[in-house]
């Protein structure tokens, strides 16, 4: 009989062949996985014994607090290894201009009576009146004196991050959660993100094939940004630092603030102003809450995916709960879906043969599921432009265009028609992104505009952001009636007959075809770095991450 191993994939432990491959895995097993996409394999390691840690994460609803042992083998940090584990959710007990405490908890430990120094940051177990059923943890806030009851090693621990969070607790506030501290490559293993499917596994080997996200109900629409950002079903990694792996695809988009929480591994956030913003983070290192990060969600599986991901990589993702996008569907399809799900839909607009819906309320996937209900306008097709970019001869251009009709993050962008003549049309975006974006010339025309290009006027014309479609070639004008040299080419109309049927006044709506991987914003190859240093050292990443 062959003989077996055993491969953990996903976290679900399965038996093969000892020449099984990622990818013959994959098959087997039926496990999630976009083609061509990375996969994570951790190598088998020896268990680690936690009561060697000598730091620890206590994580507040005001940002962690890391204490570190000053002596593991001693016999408050004895009683502290024994207990922490078991001690969250631990409330605050009290807070003075002195110390914070918290607590209480059981242990049992010989007192020691007596006033005492104590330093600014030093960390005590106390036997509350002299009873250890009653032991608080107590972080000094300042230098003082006090007789806290505490076992005869005194001070155990110093706090070595979250100094200014502890400033910020007080009579509420609770820990919930306490973990030992390791190194990174010590809390995820020996591991490797490859696009590589063909090395052999062996035995004790974890393969991991995607990460799972659940998104936040408190931010609908960064949620909303994050799902157009993985409509590929894959999270790219365009850029990483000790503390963080970033998507660039929507690094420039204005997006909104919505929800306020520490940053620990595996928190998914937008940064939403500053140098950066539009960037999507998943953390890899505990940070604390930021007025400039709004989470949209959690890693809560695979998150060995994006910590040994390299810049350049991408990685299988789902969602909880997944997109629930109606733009660009039929009416039919869309009630399908719905009806599966228990979503009532109300259709307002044309609903006939050959219908497409371009509008949702409300437009977001977590609030229609709470709310239980969508209302939809869809129109005939006829007035849907379907539409090829040329993002290698106009990248900037384009950008801009996209940008200016939403077409970044839905899959349908509307646009008013400005002015109808001969046989030109002429758009005007709502947005008018001209106002604060730039449209250098770009891949202006020489000698002929061909029929059904698209026009963008830049900005050497007063009229810059205009957009124009010819249904005839042209020698001597641009698309938006203005000389080659203020025209930029940003693409063509590949159902240019759908066009006939549009009047002054009327919005058409526009569906890219041929839609590839969004890149970042061209415009932004020279913005500022980034406010949090990417070659931070082990302390400083500590310092930071504390709300230092």
């Amino acid at each position: 009989m062959a003989s077996k191993i055993n491969v953990e994939i996903n976290g679900n432990v399965h038996a093969f062949d000892k020449k099984v491959t990622p990818a013959e895995a994959i098959k087997k097993t039926g496990a999630p996985y976009v083609d061509g996409a990375c996969v994570c394999i951790v190598k088998k390691q020896a268990e680690k014994e936690a009561f060697r840690a000598k730091e620890f994460v206590l994580q507040t609803n005001k940002g962690i607090l890391m204490i570190e042992l000053r002596d593991p083998s001693s016999a408050s940090s004895q009683i502290w290894l024994e207990n922490y584990a078991k001690l969250a959710p631990f409330p605050i007990l009290f807070e003075s201009p002195d110390a914070a405490a918290f607590g209480p908890f059981k242990a049992k430990y010989a007192i020691q009576k007596g006033v005492k120094r104590y330093r600014k940051y030093d960390v005590v177990l106390s036997a509350g009146g002299y009873d250890t059923a009653k032991t608080t943890l107590i972080f000094s806030k300042k230098e003082h004196y006090a007789d806290y009851g505490t076992p005869a090693d005194g001070v155990f621990a110093t706090l070595s991050a979250g100094r200014t969070n502890l400033e910020h607790i007080e009579k509420g506030d609770m820990v919930e959660s306490i973990l030992p501290y390791a190194e990174e490559n010590e809390a995820f293993g020996e591991g490797v993100c490859t696009a590589d499917l063909s090395a052999p596994l062996e035995d004790g080997d974890k393969l991991i094939t995607f990460a799972e996200i659940e998104m936040s109900p408190h931010s609908p629409m960064g949620a909303e940004r994050f799902f157009a950002i993985v409509k590929d079903g894959t999270f790219r990694i365009d850029s990483t630092a000790s503390a963080f792996r970033s998507d660039d695809t929507l690094k420039s988009e204005p997006c909104e603030y919505e929800n306020f929480e520490p940053r620990k591994v595996g928190t998914v956030s937008f940064r939403t102003a500053g140098a950066g913003r539009g960037r999507v983070y998943i953390s890899a290192a505990n940070r604390a809450s930021s007025l400039l990060h709004s989470v949209v969600g959690h890693v809560t599986a695979g998150m060995e995916l994006p910590f040994f991901a390299s810049p350049g990589d991408r990685f299988t993702v789902e969602t909880s709960p997944p997109h629930l996008l109606l733009l660009g569907r039929s009416v039919e399809e869309s009630k399908a879906l719905l009806t599966a799900i228990h979503i009532d839909m109300k259709v307002d607009g044309y609903d006939g043969p050959g219908n497409v819906i371009v509008l949702q309320e409300p437009a977001t996937t977590l609030e229609i599921l709470r709310e239980g209900k969508v209302a939809v306008t869809s129109v005939p097709r006829s007035k849907l432009i379907e539409v090829e970019f040329y993002y290698d001869l106009a990248p900037k251009s384009v950008e801009f265009f996209r940008h200016s009709i939403d077409l970044k993050t839905h899959p349908v962008g509307s646009l008013p028609t400005s002015m109808i003549y001969d046989e030109t049309y002429i758009f005007r975006a709502e947005k008018q992104a001209e106002k604060y974006k730039e449209i250098m010339p770009e891949n202006t025309p020489k000698e002929k505009v061909p029929a059904f290009d698209i026009g963008i006027t830049n900005q050497s014309a007063k009229r810059m952001g205009y957009i124009g479609v010819r249904l005839a070639d042209e020698t001597m004008f641009g698309p938006t009636g203005e000389k080659f040299e203020a025209t930029n080419i940003i693409g063509r109309i590949l159902n240019p007959d759908n066009l006939k049927n549009i009047q002054e006044g009327d919005v058409i709506y526009i569906k890219e075809i041929g839609a590839r991987r969004d890149t970042a914003a061209p415009e932004d190859e020279h913005s500022e770095p980034e406010s949090e240093s990417e070659s931070e050292s082990k302390s400083e990443s500590k310092s930071k991450g504390a709300g230092q």
